[in-house]
């Protein structure tokens, strides 16, 4: 891992940068770049927008480690209003939830109902519903409560990253429960000793577990396989294998950061691929925009231009 990553994703875990960096001007006029705005409706707008050149959306109110059960509640909540948005304007959208924001931190059971709460109301409304992944600390509760949905719910799917060692092992014993596996790199700061700290092998390791998700096992279990990328190298390697392996290529499907590689998105649509963008919004953003620029530090050149063109 190098140098401006790690100080980026140390930056994103300080409170004193938390307070008080989402209020410097030529920080949020920066951020623009990556999330369409704070609230729901601006959201929505920016999923309509991309419907209209054919692509789905998924949304996510950014936040994590809720300290309190009204909190989670009030998280809960406000998913169900956005997935009752969703279903009254027709769009083609997911939603993308934390555990950590339906109070895993606070009391398991609330979070297990949280979560099944907004698996009805998704199916309700014949959407997705996806599970993000947090720090390697949460993967085991992750995964458990994942494990429990997926056996009552045909409409969840759960994140895996590749920069951590254990998820092929994990990854060959979700195959088995079909469900969704959105395959991302990973954006947390971890220990090396739990994470590749080269993004060679976790590019390596991202292609590999790519192809598992696209074998046999996977097709006939009826997973719906996701890649969460902006790698051009990754995304064209994963559809020659699935041309190599005589896969149609709408079998899987690609999720794209909102403001990223706004071409690859275009050229997606255009073949005819499924493809996603994930609009994040909320007041909440500190914390997630600074692991965007982590992903790719030469971002932080454009945080510079915008402090410039102040």
């Amino acid at each position: 891992m190098d140098v401006m990553r790690s100080v980026l994703l140390a930056g994103s875990e300080s409170p004193w940068l938390r307070r008080r960096a989402p209020h410097l001007p030529f920080i949020r006029k920066a951020v623009r770049r990556f999330m369409p705005g704070e609230t729901l409706e601006e959201a929505i707008a920016a999923a309509a927008a991309l419907q209209e050149l054919g692509l789905g959306t998924v949304l996510t109110e950014l936040g994590e480690n809720v300290s309190n059960a009204a909190q989670a509640d009030q998280v809960a909540r406000h998913y169900v209003t956005a997935l009752e948005t969703i279903g009254a304007r027709g769009l083609d959208c997911h939603i993308s939830v934390k555990l950590t924001q339906l109070g895993l931190d606070v009391d398991l059971a609330r979070c297990r109902m949280n979560l099944r709460a907004l698996l009805a109301h998704a199916k309700e409304h014949h959407t997705f519903v996806w599970i993000d992944m947090e720090q390697h600390s949460y993967v085991d509760a992750t995964l458990e409560i994942y494990r429990e949905a997926v056996g009552a719910f045909s409409n969840v799917g759960v994140c895996l990253q590749a920069y951590l060692y254990r998820t092929a092992k994990d990854l060959t014993a979700l195959l088995p429960l079909g469900g969704g596996i959105r395959l991302v790199k990973g954006a947390y700061r971890e220990p090396s000793d739990v994470a590749m700290p080269k993004k060679r092998d976790v590019d390596d390791n991202f292609l590999a577990l790519a192809k598992t998700m696209l074998g046999r096992d996977a097709r006939e279990s009826g997973l719906r396989a996701v890649f969460g990328t902006h790698d051009a190298r990754l995304i064209n390697a994963i559809q020659h294998h699935m041309d190599a392996i005589g896969q149609p290529r709408e079998s899987a499907e690609f999720h794209l950061l909102f403001g990223i590689q706004r071409a690859e998105q275009a050229r997606l649509a255009r073949e005819g691929c499924r493809a996603r963008v994930l609009i994040s919004y909320g007041e909440q953003w500190f914390p997630w925009y600074m692991r965007r620029l982590a992903e790719r530090p030469a971002n932080v050149l454009f945080v510079a231009r915008s402090m410039l063109s102040r």
